[in-house]
């Protein structure tokens, strides 16, 4: 199956780079840790068991269980009918997805990996995100697709890009991508909720990790609000945005800084589309400078988005130029040394930080 076949491809890469990963965890004040996955799991599971217009619908869902075994166990509770394994036609099944939704239903559409979404992208644009608009308000779409998105290890150009630019540039799409597992719980959720297209975009290597959760956040009501950034730890020298794996990136980021006398203050975005403008402005107007960090494209991206909104809203706020940190400008490679040169990294992060904090060595100085 192609499910089983890429994974043997990954498995070695996974080994080597789940472990680096894992240092990157947000702690907090919780009762117990869950993993992404049974995050993820356990909100599609109570949504099915709360709202029964609630379908799930894609490649090997079923009984393989998902790709990433994040549908485990649910087609053996709610039966063919709900959990719908499709055969490997993205435009197809994604159409007879917006079609069920304008008919009330609330679909659940799995995508392998966003980078398959390409070829149901007439169904996710023109079918779902511009129909509420079209019919003046008369047809809602409740659909939810959602996969791993950005890069992963080892997989190559075609399996690796980040699509959280293209979707946030649509209106009538939302966008959404966590980075714990509370976000996973709590996004899904809102997500599925959501009268309106969402596009949920997860990261492949953040499946397996495990991160510290609440009581509330098991709670079967708990849901986060769309559009809402957190901020994932406080600063007043530096404010550094990012979302999914990324976000662990700045973390570590942010306690290496600490230990030089820069105090940085992380936003966890959660929300690409809303965009939540009026934090991320806050928190410049309070430290005064910014750094954005995403793994997609740098040319028309996400930070760049960010970057317009603070320079329209908070110019005169700020005390230096604003930094992106970006993946390369090139398709991904495969070679891993290249792969690890294509993609941000804590130490570009930790660099652009000092730059804007006038803390680098001039290039003369080492000369």
């Amino acid at each position: 199956m192609l499910a089983i076949a890429r994974q043997r491809m990954l498995g070695q890469s996974f080994k080597k780079i789940l472990p680096a990963v894992s240092v990157l965890r947000s702690y907090s004040s919780a009762a117990k840790q869950i993993t992404v996955r049974e995050a993820l799991n356990s909100a599609l599971d109570e949504e099915m068991s709360a709202d029964p217009k609630v379908f799930l619908m894609g490649e090997e869902v079923g009984e393989y269980q998902g790709a990433y075994k994040i549908t485990k166990g649910l087609l053996e509770k709610y039966g063919p009918e709900r959990v719908l394994d499709t055969p490997i036609t993205e435009a197809g099944f994604t159409g007879i997805g917006v079609g069920a939704a304008y008919y009330g239903l609330k679909p659940v559409v799995e995508f392998m990996t966003f980078n398959f979404s390409m070829q149901a992208i007439d169904h996710i644009i023109n079918s779902a995100a511009k129909s509420n608009y079209m019919s003046a308000g008369q047809i809602s779409v409740p659909i939810v697709f959602r996969g791993p998105n950005g890069a992963a290890a080892g997989v190559g150009a075609q399996h690796s890009q980040c699509y959280a630019a293209w979707y946030a540039s649509c209106p009538g799409l939302k966008v959404l991508s966590p980075y714990n597992s509370e976000d996973a719980r709590g996004l899904l959720k809102a997500a599925i909720r959501d009268p309106d297209p969402v596009v949920f975009l997860e990261n492949e290597l953040l499946y397996g990790e495990s991160f510290p959760v609440s009581d509330e956040v098991l709670d079967s009501s708990f849901c986060l609000p769309v559009g809402k950034a957190k901020i994932e730890r406080e600063g007043k020298d530096v404010t550094i945005t990012a979302f999914s794996k990324m976000v662990g990136y700045a973390l570590k980021a942010a306690e290496l800084l600490e230990k030089d006398g820069i105090y940085a203050e992380v936003i966890n975005l959660r929300s690409i589309r809303p965009l939540d403008r009026s934090t991320i402005n806050a928190s410049v107007r309070k430290t005064n400078r910014l750094i954005t960090v995403e793994e997609g494209f740098p040319q028309h991206g996400v930070g760049a988005e960010i970057c317009a909104s603070v320079v329209e809203e908070s110019f005169s706020y700020l005390d230096a130029p604003v930094e992106r940190i970006a993946g390369a400008d090139v398709p991904m490679p495969y070679a891993a040394n290249l792969e690890r040169m294509a993609v941000p990294q804590v130490e570009d992060v930790v660099r652009a930080a000092k730059r804007a904090c006038y803390r680098s060595v001039p290039l003369a100085a080492t000369a």
